[in-house]
């Protein structure tokens, strides 16, 4: 069996917790709304995003040097998507009382939620259709 490339295990884990982040909110239901605004996005920003906001960066920019150090071909295209992560680091860590009142709209709009639900689970399967075919 053929060794998965940085790539394709970026791509896997991206979609791994697209799904995966789904099904919890399906098999929660109003449970993970309640988790979202009272525990992960509370209205006092807690301490641990801080971490999470670093990570996050750290994952970008190790994902640019990996498209500059490796020969994959394509891998500026899974690199530019991750990088559209940093909007979301940016809100969480610099205007979370805008990101919060966000969440709160989309949690409170079931049809947000679905057009939302619905683009990160195509965003998903794009994700597991680049790391076989694309990085394969």
């Amino acid at each position: 069996m053929k060794q998965l490339n940085y790539f394709q295990i970026l791509c896997l884990f991206w979609a791994a917790l697209g799904i995966g982040s789904r099904v919890l909110m399906a098999v929660m239901g109003n449970r993970w709304k309640e988790w979202e605004l009272n525990s992960a996005y509370r209205e006092e920003k807690p301490k641990w995003l801080y971490a999470v906001g670093v990570l996050g960066l750290a994952l970008i920019a190790y994902t640019w040097y990996a498209v500059f150090s490796f020969e994959i071909a394509y891998s500026w295209i899974i690199a530019a998507l991750v990088s559209v992560t940093a909007i979301k680091i940016y809100m969480v860590l610099f205007r979370y009382s805008q990101f919060r009142e966000f969440v709160v709209r989309i949690l409170n709009d079931r049809r947000r939620m679905r057009q939302l639900n619905v683009a990160v689970l195509i965003y998903s399967a794009l994700c597991i259709a680049m790391a076989f075919f694309l990085y394969n």
